[in-house]
């Protein structure tokens, strides 16, 4: 179907006449008849009453005319809408594990800004339940998060699509003053004061359930401060406070330069997927889907 036909029936029904209505089309009464006759056609049914001398409007299309231009409305709509379409202006909305935004968005955003130089961001940090609440509320059209190796990827159905965007670590680092108490062959004391997760943030179960030591009050005989804040203990691990387990990607730079000690081959480590999801009907996300996933599946 074309849709001058159903711009030619709106002025048709509006003028009432052939010959006005051809004139506001700025063609010919013949050719304006002839389009009107290929919309019959598609149609299947005449919406002219056609007599002897006369030619008339029929019922059913005058009856129509606001549902006629209801469609046109949409359709307009609708092809302004795919001919306009920018993602690299469009504000994607995402829900954010605190650590990864300061340890993983930032590299996701410059990736995303080489595609799309104009696209914008809203970040809504939270721990990992609030995160997957406000996904799945609709409040945000993509999640950030970490996902411990051991553990299964989230259960959302097909309308949401998983990728990866790489691997961290979670490792233990000591530094200030405290960094001259680890012994030549890696080992701390005991009651070196620690930097702990709560039991029931993410971090804490994952260290909670591999049981290492120094990440949890349960694991930890002289725990001096507890956040699930991981910026927080970062500043708190590097001004010497105590012994902390943060993600590599947060870290590596301070430990390059020797500001902070990896404990790792000591205490070990948890290795943590970087995943991404996002809303499969919300186009601009699946773009970024794409562009920030090494592996894509539902």
């Amino acid at each position: 179907m074309d849709m001058q036909w159903l711009e030619d029936v709106l002025v048709l029904l509006e003028e009432n006449n052939l010959t006005r209505a051809a004139a506001r089309r700025n063609i010919t009464q013949p050719a304006f008849s002839r389009r009107i006759r290929s919309f019959e056609d598609w149609l299947g049914v005449d919406v002219l009453e056609r007599g002897k001398n006369t030619v008339d409007v029929s019922p059913s299309l005058v009856s129509n005319e606001a549902e006629i231009r209801a469609l046109v409305t949409r359709l307009r709509d609708l092809r302004g809408k795919i001919a306009n379409f920018d993602p690299a202006s469009s504000l994607v909305s995402i829900a954010a594990q605190h650590a990864a935004v300061f340890s993983t968005f930032p590299d996701m955003a410059l990736r995303a800004k080489q595609s799309f130089p104009a696209v914008k961001f809203r970040l809504r940090a939270a721990n990992l339940r609030d995160c997957v609440t406000m996904f799945l509320r609709g409040d945000t059209k993509m999640l950030l998060c970490y996902e411990a190796d051991s553990a299964t990827p989230l259960p959302f159905n097909s309308s949401i699509k998983r990728g990866l965007w790489g691997v961290d670590y979670l490792i233990p680092v000591i530094g200030g003053l405290l960094r001259y108490s680890v012994k030549t062959n890696g080992e701390i004391p005991e009651r070196t004061p620690a930097l702990v997760y709560p039991e029931d943030s993410y971090f804490g179960e994952v260290l909670g359930a591999s049981g290492r030591p120094f990440g949890t009050p349960s694991q930890c005989s002289n725990p001096v401060c507890e956040t699930a804040f991981s910026t927080g203990m970062k500043e708190l691990a590097l001004k010497g406070i105590g012994i902390g387990w943060l993600p590599y990607s947060m870290v590596y730079r301070e430990i390059e330069n020797g500001d902070l000690i990896s404990l790792g081959d000591t205490l070990g480590k948890e290795t943590l997927n970087v995943a991404v999801y996002a809303d499969v009907t919300d186009e601009i996300s699946m773009l970024l889907l794409n562009i920030w996933s090494f592996s894509a599946n539902s």
